[in-house]
């Protein structure tokens, strides 16, 4: 099974790159075209860095304009276009194609305006996640979704495929967060789409965008929520002996009513991994290691921990440690943040998006052991264990194809399993490529041709990010 089939490229259109090239630098600045060999490898994939393309040209535009102007160019000689944030796509949703060209929001990076009275900002889609953050945090407040790659990762693609992150339990992931968008169409039609209100008249157009994975539109601009900090937050360590022990003891948390801002799981290879890294201090003798964090005032934090704490001791934790500082409770999220670029200094991993009913997360985890043990491939378990969110890095030698195989099969089965169990193909990362043709796992053909239709109304040319998403079979709605 593989997950890189993709359409043959438009030969007339790669036979017309020197013309295309030369049209693009009419419309934008010519240094914001890259169009040699090498300066096109560096957009050659994204954080599914098993699978490349090398694409037909990149644009980098710096305003809405811009973008229209070359979209509207596209559309109108037939060209397929790639969006692009920062390429930390985990599901190849930012993967090009050889006739197509990558239209990047990268330096469209500026906050145009806060309205701190309606709690409000508007900005360009280029910027990173945590810059967001970093410009409102003066006045006390910040912007939600954290995605671990939030560093980099920009709010287009967050927009994209719906990011969230550790402390989305409480918070809720992008499309709780954005509040409305500015959007060029594949025509090069500039549209809007919500607003600063909390809600806009008419049907909700920006749920149906926000997770749309570049195929409706380039979103050049967003409204987006900002919260006031909490008054304080801290986190505490539970090691456990087993995962299904964890695992019981999320879901008898969640099940009481109480919502933590994060609930995080790391199994023990995972653990090691990250406190090699970090050194954070994480306990390296259990098996399985949950990350809790709550916050409000002191009297709230300290109630919050006693109760947690009570709801955690039947389920016999070995290690129990509250953050006592500032300093550890920064060490102990560097660990969980930098947990994926930590494991990929010791081994290429393909990583897993499926969401499960908490309930079941204690037997999950037992079949995904199983299910990797069968394709004798090693797994580490990192997720966001309070909203049912799994992340299994499963590991293996990119540079083997039989690896390669066998971790796309052994993948499959995991978010196979997702879906039998009452949840779904993906929580934050998108379908992509990697879930694309398991998207009849859980859609039935009118499922999937329902969903084909709204595509064909946003991009009847089907030119927006193609071959992404819905399986190449079956794509006769347009």
């Amino acid at each position: 099974m593989s997950f890189l089939a993709l359409p043959d490229p438009d030969q007339d259109i790669i036979a017309r790159r020197r013309d295309i090239v030369r049209e693009l630098e009419r419309l934008v600045p010519a240094e914001q075209v890259i169009s040699d060999e090498d300066g096109r490898r560096a957009f050659d994939t994204d954080a599914l860095t098993a699978y490349r393309r090398m694409p037909l040209a990149v644009v980098l535009p710096t305003s809405t304009e811009e973008v229209s102007r070359v979209l509207g160019y596209c559309h109108d000689n037939g060209i397929k276009v790639i969006a692009r944030g920062a390429g930390t796509s985990l599901a190849g949703g930012a993967l090009p194609l050889e006739d197509a060209v990558v239209v990047g929001v990268s330096k469209m990076n500026r906050v145009l305006d806060v309205d701190f009275e309606n709690r409000t900002a508007r900005v360009e889609t280029g910027i990173t996640n945590i810059a967001i953050s970093s410009a409102v945090a003066p006045q006390g407040y910040f912007y939600a979704p954290d995605p671990s790659s939030q560093l980099a990762c920009t709010l287009a693609g967050n927009i994209a495929m719906n990011s969230g992150g550790a402390h989305c339990l409480k918070y809720g992931v992008t499309t709780n967060n954005v509040l409305g968008v500015k959007m060029v169409m594949m025509d090069g039609e500039v549209v809007e789409i919500g607003g600063p209100a909390l809600d806009a008249p008419g049907y909700d157009l920006l749920a149906l965008i926000t997770g749309s994975e570049g195929q409706f539109g380039i979103v050049t601009e967003a409204t987006v929520r900002i919260l006031k900090a909490a008054e304080g937050a801290r986190p505490m360590l539970m090691g456990f002996a087993s995962s299904e022990a964890a695992g019981a003891c999320v879901s008898a948390i969640i099940g009481s009513g109480i919502v933590p801002v994060a609930i995080e799981f790391m199994d023990k290879p995972a653990i090691h991994v990250c406190e090699d890294f970090a050194q954070a201090g994480y306990p390296l003798d259990v098996e399985a290691l949950l990350i809790i964090e709550v916050e409000g005032s002191e009297a709230e934090i300290e109630d919050l921990l006693g109760r947690i704490t009570e709801i955690a001791e039947a389920f016999d934790p070995q290690v129990m440690r509250v953050s006592q500082s500032a300093e550890e409770s920064a060490a102990i999220w560097k660990g969980r943040k930098s947990a994926f670029g930590a494991m990929g200094q010791i081994s290429d991993y393909y990583c897993m998006d499926g969401t499960i009913p908490l309930g079941r997360l204690s037997e999950v985890l037992v079949e995904i052991s199983s299910i990797c043990k069968r394709y004798g491939l090693r797994v580490a378990n990192i997720f966001h264990a309070g909203d049912g969110n799994l992340h299994p890095l499963i590991l293996y030698n990119a540079n083997d194809p039989e690896e390669v195989e066998k971790a796309e099969r052994c993948g499959a089965e995991v978010l196979k399993l997702c879906v039998e169990v009452g949840g779904c193909l993906t929580g934050e990362h998108g379908v992509g490529i990697e879930k694309r043709d398991l998207m009849t796992v859980q859609f039935s053909k009118t499922d999937l041709a329902a969903q084909m239709r709204v595509k064909s109304v946003f991009d009847p040319k089907w030119l927006l990010n193609p071959a992404k998403v819905f399986p190449l079979e079956g794509r006769d709605v347009h």
